[in-house]
C-alpha cells in the first residue's frame, strides 16, 4: 500500500486534471463544430403547400418550393447558413433533359431562396439520376454509361443552376471530366464567381439507399460501380481528388462519411483545400432507427458522429441533422 501511494505521490503527468469540469474540458477541447459548416440537405419537388417526410427518413421531407423556402429561413435563424438541393422533377426521360429546365424545382428554389431567404449559400446537386427514367447517372448505350455524352448533359445543368443564383453547384456524377468541362462553361457563360464543390471521392455505398427513397432515384436495373468508387480503394481516391482540382474544384468531398473517415483525413492532409464530407442518409437513418428503438441517446449519438467527422478533417459537413445540431450547438 505505501509503495502504491508513493508512486501516486510521484505521478507529476494527471491528464485527468482537465476533465475535471465542463469548463475545463471545453477550454481544452481540440475539435469544434459550428452551425455555419453544416449544410442541409432539401428535396425540392413541384406543387405548393407540400411537405411530404420520407418514410426511410424521419424528419426529412419532400418539399414544395415554398416549404423549402420556409425550412431554409428556419434553418438560417438557426446558424445554418447554407442548403444543397436536390429536385423531384415532373417528368423524366431517357436522357435526364428536366435536370436543365429553367423552371424545374431546383431552379425555381434558386430564385426563391436568392430572393426571400438572403445571406443563404444554395448549393446545388448536379447529376442525372434523379431526372432520367431509368435512374441511372448519365446516358446510356444498352446497360452502359457513356461519359462524354453524359458530361454534356451535366454541363447544361450546372449552368441551368448557375443562371437562376446557385452560388456552389456540386456535380455528384463521378464521371471523368466533368469539373473541367462545368468549369470552362460556367466561365464561358459569365459565371467566374460561382464555386465547384466535386464529390470527387464518391463510393459505391450501401449507405445510400434512403436516399433513393426521397430522390425517387434508384436505378431500374443493376448498380453504379461502373461509375462510382470501390469502398476497398484509398489511393484512387487521392487521384480521383488531384484530377477534380486540376480541373478547377474548389472544394472536394468525401461520401460517405462515416464509413470513410480514413479518406478525409489522407484528402485534407494530402492537398489542404477547404474539403466537405457528406454525412448520408443510411448513416442518418441507423441512427434514427437505434434511437426510436430505446437503444442510444440520439443527441449524443449525433454530436458524437459529427465531431468524428469533422476530428477527421472535414471543413464542411453535409448532413440531415443540420438544425438539430445546430440546436444542440447553441
Amino acid at each position: 500500500m505505501k509503495g502504491s501511494t508513493t508512486a501516486s505521490l510521484a505521478l507529476t503527468n494527471r491528464l485527468r486534471r482537465l476533465r475535471g469540469s465542463e469548463a475545463l474540458r471545453a477550454m481544452v477541447r481540440e475539435t469544434r463544430l459550428s452551425p455555419d459548416m453544416l449544410v442541409l440537405p432539401l428535396f425540392v419537388c413541384p406543387g405548393e403547400g407540400i411537405r411530404r417526410e420520407v418514410p426511410s427518413m424521419p424528419g426529412v421531407f419532400n418539399l414544395s418550393v415554398d416549404e423549402a423556402v420556409r425550412e431554409a429561413r428556419d434553418a438560417q435563424a438557426e446558424g445554418v447558413r447554407s442548403v444543397l438541393l436536390f429536385g423531384l422533377p415532373d417528368h423524366k426521360d431517357a436522357i435526364g433533359s428536366s435536370a436543365y429546365d429553367t423552371d424545374a424545382p431546383v431552379q425555381a428554389a434558386v430564385r426563391a431562396l436568392k430572393r426571400d431567404v438572403p445571406g443563404t449559400v444554395v448549393i446545388t446537386d448536379v447529376c442525372l439520376c434523379e431526372y432520367t427514367d431509368h435512374g441511372h447517372c448519365g446516358i446510356l448505350d444498352g446497360h452502359d454509361i457513356v461519359n462524354d455524352a453524359t458530361v454534356d448533359q451535366l454541363v447544361r445543368a450546372a449552368v441551368s443552376h448557375a443562371h437562376a443564383g446557385a452560388d456552389i453547384v456540386a456535380p455528384s456524377d463521378m464521371m471523368d471530366g466533368r469539373v473541367g468541362a462545368i468549369r470552362a462553361a460556367l466561365d464561358d457563360a459569365g459565371h467566374h464567381g460561382v464555386v465547384i464543390m466535386s464529390y470527387a471521392a464518391k463510393y459505391c455505398s450501401a449507405f445510400y439507399g434512403p436516399f433513393r427513397d426521397a430522390a425517387g432515384s434508384a436505378p431500374k436495373f443493376g448498380d453504379r460501380r461502373s461509375h462510382q468508387m470501390d469502398p476497398a480503394n484509398a489511393e484512387e481516391a487521392l487521384r480521383e481528388v488531384e484530377q477534380d482540382l486540376a480541373e478547377g474544384a474548389d472544394i472536394v468531398m468525401v461520401k460517405p462519411a462515416v464509413a470513410y473517415l480514413d479518406i478525409i483525413r489522407r484528402v485534407k492532409d494530402t492537398f489542404g483545400y477547404p474539403t466537405a464530407a457528406y454525412h448520408v442518409s443510411g448513416e442518418y437513418a441507423m441512427l434514427k432507427a437505434a434511437a426510436r428503438n430505446g437503444w442510444l441517446d440520439e443527441s449524443r449519438a449525433m454530436m458524437e458522429t459529427l465531431l468524428s467527422i469533422r476530428r477527421a478533417g472535414a471543413d464542411i459537413i453535409i448532413t440531415y441533422y443540420a438544425r438539430e445540431a445546430a440546436r444542440a450547438l447553441a
